[in-house]
């Protein structure tokens, strides 16, 4: 597993400078704010409707697809991680005042979408290697994010722990990359899998989450504010 021990710390230095972004995101800094009414997560929720309900299908396909045990094992619990999340957002848009008419009939935005799209493409094209990669990464920052909200949705805006489920199922997500995904990229880089391939789905898929912030931002605080990531 050498080989991917050292395709991954090489995958760390070059999303740095993106993950610092992620992580510090304005969103974050204008929710501890106090900046955002409950209502406004409305954008979040509506988005974040669509990436799941989109990764759901874009998983089973790329389960159906993988040869190898391990492989469908692994994805299989993103799998049901991912029902149980979608499940949990219904309870955080009731919570925010989001009627269920709202979160039908909510259009989602292209900038929000490059993700889902991105990883869609993936699940269809892409090895298991490089969706291991992409998936692990991605969410240790996006549990940390899941974690940042959750506290201050408690603490700032009275949000009881059952409303916060959504966040809670990531907030867990493992900082270091599971042996069980580092086994799968060393397995790709074996069958021959260039380390380029695994390197771009991982730049990418962390690209495309900034850029999915970006969007919710501009959408949650309005015209007013717009300049402070443009």
């Amino acid at each position: 597993m050498n080989d991917a021990l050292v395709l991954v710390r090489q995958l760390h230095q070059e999303i740095h400078a993106v993950e610092h972004r992620i992580r510090h995101h304005p969103y974050f800094k204008a929710l501890e704010a106090r900046k955002f009414e409950p209502i406004d997560l409305q954008y979040f929720i509506g988005e974040q409707r669509y990436i799941i309900s989109s990764d759901l299908r874009g998983l089973a396909l790329l389960i159906s697809r993988c040869e190898q045990l391990e492989s469908q094992l692994f994805f299989q619990d993103i799998l049901k991680g991912e029902f149980l999340a979608l499940d949990a957002l219904e309870s955080l848009a009731s919570a925010v005042g989001m009627a269920k008419a709202e979160r039908e009939t909510y259009e989602p935005e292209p900038g929000a979408q490059a993700y889902s799209t991105y990883m869609s493409w993936l699940c269809l094209y892409g090895s298991d290697a490089e969706v291991a990669a992409a998936l692990s990464i991605n969410l240790a920052t996006w549990g940390a994010n899941c974690a940042r909200m959750a506290r201050a949705l408690q603490n700032l805006y009275g949000f009881k722990e059952p409303d916060l489920e959504f966040f809670s199922r990531f907030a867990e997500s493992p900082v270091e990359m599971s042996s069980a995904a580092l086994a799968i990229i060393e397995a790709g880089l074996e069958r021959g899998i260039a380390p380029r391939r695994i390197q771009r789905a991982a730049r990418m898929i962390q690209g495309y989450e900034l850029l999915f912030w970006d969007t919710v931002y501009k959408l949650s605080v309005g015209e007013e504010e717009r300049w402070v990531i443009e």
